[in-house]
């Protein structure tokens, strides 16, 4: 049985985490994601979770790390001041591999900019915000119902891989109101598992991993002792200060996700079986785009969307893919060009690819961003 509910991107998120199996929250609230914290702050005690108001959000990080390793699902939810703040401890969680969910709702900046008008100005700090070689998973939802479903995903792939999965929203879809469609019971949902070790408290290793790449990790409590740090380590955990334990933690971290990338890696393809232009575009800034690619269609134009569903890792086999398929590109973001960048160095100069970004306040509405791809394809 199923129930249908109007609800808010970010309440769509809460629903996802309850669904999920999330038993720990650690925040502070910021516009324009408050809704998530307050409806956990709510939700979470009736299923025998806990929610913490941190005093900020360097705090809040460090909190649901800590709850991390004693075994619990976790979430904190923030907007771009906020996320500035946790980057320092975004990058331990990405050293000692703790498994955790991080929403950004973006807003516009820097500083405290435009704290209720919607942006995507965090899409290159989601990837490079903390310092150092680094790896972990951002993903965007696009509708309502899709908040739900990749915050499920999110703690899918935050388990499976022992990485920081965020869920990069913004304004648009964190605030609009859309059906959805939910189980009446979630406890009908597969739940994401930890992989655990197999050998004896004595024997183990906490970060000997197996051909899969991804440690085992037992929560803190069971018996299995394991030291967590920021510092280079080895399979003990314990730190290690030579140069061949540098290269073997990143390599080993790099590639337990990019071997992996046809299971992590999502794109949605849109009326591009016989399109001869694209549009890339994400989240707030693709609902725009289905409907100018249907303008173009009335009009005889063979246009196309392609939307990264998974923005980090970098869809580049899809993106090259598309560039031999296609004209010309035209990326559509609301910032004054980030994701374009990457999209141009994976196309390499086989067609034009042009950028279509808005950073005024407001997302694009159709008739201008079809204006705009006519403009750059000289239609």
């Amino acid at each position: 049985m199923s129930k249908i509910l109007l609800l808010q991107g970010n309440q769509a998120v809460v629903e996802g985490a309850i669904a999920a199996g999330v038993k720990f929250f650690g925040g502070y609230p910021i516009t324009p994601s408050t809704e998530i914290a307050e409806s956990l702050a709510e939700r979470l005690p009736l299923v025998g979770g806990k929610f913490i108001q941190m005093e900020d959000e360097i705090a809040s990080m460090g909190a649901i790390i800590g709850a991390s390793l004693t075994g619990k699902k976790v979430m904190t939810a923030t907007s771009g001041p906020g996320f500035s703040l946790k980057q320092e401890l975004i990058g331990y969680a990405c050293a000692a591999e703790v498994p955790l969910v991080i929403v950004n709702v973006q807003r516009v900046g820097p500083s405290t900019g435009q704290p209720t008008s919607p942006s995507q100005g965090d899409i290159m700090q989601a990837r490079w915000g903390t310092h150092g070689d680094h790896w972990l998973i951002a993903l965007t939802p696009a509708s309502v119902p899709e908040c739900f479903e990749l915050t499920l995903r999110a703690y899918a792939l935050s388990e499976k891989y022992r990485v920081p999965v965020i869920l990069l929203m913004d304004e648009v879809i964190g605030h609009m109101r859309e059906r959805i469609e939910l189980p009446d019971n979630y406890d009908e949902i597969p739940q994401a598992e930890r992989k655990q070790p197999a050998c004896d408290p004595a024997d183990f290793k906490a970060y000997a991993a197996d051909d899969s790449l991804v440690p085992p990790m037992p929560p803190f409590g069971s018996g299995y002792r394991w030291h967590v740090t920021g510092l280079v380590h080895d399979e003990t955990g314990f730190p290690k200060g030579t140069g061949a334990a540098t290269k073997a933690a990143a390599d080993r971290q790099y590639h337990k996700l990019y071997d992996h990338l046809d299971d992590i890696v999502q794109v949605e393809n849109y009326c591009l079986e016989d399109a001869q232009y694209a549009i890339v575009a994400f989240g707030g800034a693709a609902r725009t785009a289905y409907e100018t690619v249907d303008m173009a269609r009335k009009e005889g134009i063979k246009l196309g969307l392609l939307r990264p569903i998974t923005i980090w890792p970098f869809a580049e086999a899809e993106i090259q893919k598309l560039a031999e398929n296609v004209q010309g590109i035209l990326v559509h973001e609301l910032n004054r060009g980030q994701y374009v960048y990457e999209v141009e160095r994976a196309v390499a100069g086989k067609v034009p690819v042009h950028s279509y970004a808005k950073y005024d306040n407001e997302p694009a509405t159709p008739a201008q961003l079809l204006a705009e791809f006519k403009k750059a394809m000289a239609l």
